[in-house]
């Protein structure tokens, strides 16, 4: 049954993230709205709904370390996972709202959860609610500023689609991202708790690329069909969603006590280095231009987190 599961959650995920991209693209469109902030938002959201729905179960049910190492690998698989598999199969010219937005973005709400959590273990109630005031802070300086600052070029594949049909295409693509990840997750957890995995492991690896699927499906999708700007914006609106919006909203319903002190003295660690390191990548050894041999090197690391997080 737990094989069933991950074939028919891989199956759901593929599906979803078609239709969901259907519904940014014509989204966009019909709001003359650039695809980067479109990405960055409706795309975002739905991807990340996966991770909110697991952190808020995990640590309702009492397993913390499952709900926050969920956040913290699946933000380390959306750059050295997705991030390198999209880039490696076709690279992408980066807009100049990555470096004076969106990256500092993400590195301000990483070192923001790293500062609420190193010291005392525990994510609190009011921790959250800052958390969650600044991801809405966030949306509203992108609805409102970034519409004109993002250069973007329209492929002359796009074809407006009728409200309903927006609406149909999100709703469908949201439902099928979430039902697949759930019946990923069931898959993946209960062949990984066969073998005695500890709930942090679980956590870091088989729950976050579990629930990094959508990011990954709706990524690769947004390539082959050109979409590479909300491809990008997909992933790094993603794990701000993540950290402000999964832990924050998680935080705010109960507080998060970390359990595995390992998660403070390792894994955090390398969510914060792997998202800093998209920043040299992004510049060498050509300006704004992901490729294949960053892909590489994304992938290298993603390796070697696996393999030290496991030990």
């Amino acid at each position: 049954m737990n094989f069933l599961f991950i074939i028919l959650g891989l199956t759901l995920l593929i599906f979803g993230g078609n239709w969901l991209l259907k519904s940014a693209v014509a989204l966009s469109l019909r709001l003359d709205i650039p695809k980067i902030v479109i990405g960055m938002t409706v795309v975002s959201f739905a991807t990340s709904a996966p991770e909110l729905i697991v952190s808020i179960k995990s640590a309702l049910d009492g397993y913390p370390d499952l709900a926050l190492g969920n956040v913290v690998g699946s933000n380390v698989a959306n750059l050295a996972m997705v991030l390198a598999i999209t880039i490696t199969l076709s690279p992408i010219l980066v807009e100049k709202s990555f470096y004076t937005t969106d990256w500092p973005v993400m590195m301000i709400a990483s070192f923001l959860l790293f500062f609420f959590i190193k010291f005392d273990g525990l994510l609190e109630q009011y921790e959250g609610i800052i958390m969650f005031s600044l991801l809405i802070v966030f949306l509203i300086y992108l609805l409102r500023f970034q519409k004109v600052a993002v250069v973007d070029e329209m492929p002359e594949d796009d074809i407006p689609l009728p409200l309903y049909k927006i609406v149909l295409f999100f709703t469908l693509g949201g439902v099928g991202l979430w039902g697949g990840s759930e019946l990923l997750i069931d898959g993946a957890v209960g062949l990984a708790s066969s073998f005695g995995v500890s709930e942090r492991v679980i956590g870091i690896t088989v729950v976050s690329i579990g629930t990094s699927i959508p990011e990954l499906a709706a990524s690769i999708i947004a390539v082959l069909k050109k979409e590479k700007a909300i491809s990008l914006g997909n992933l790094i609106g993603s794990n701000v969603f993540n950290i402000l919006a999964v832990l924050g909203i998680t935080a705010m319903i109960t507080p998060i006590q970390v359990m595995d002190q390992r998660l403070l003295t390792s894994d955090i660690y390398w969510m914060l280095a792997i998202s800093f390191l998209i920043f040299p990548l992004v510049f060498l050894p050509k300006g704004l231009r992901l490729g294949w041999r960053d892909g590489l090197v994304l992938i290298v690391a993603y390796v070697a987190f696996i393999v030290f997080t496991v030990q």
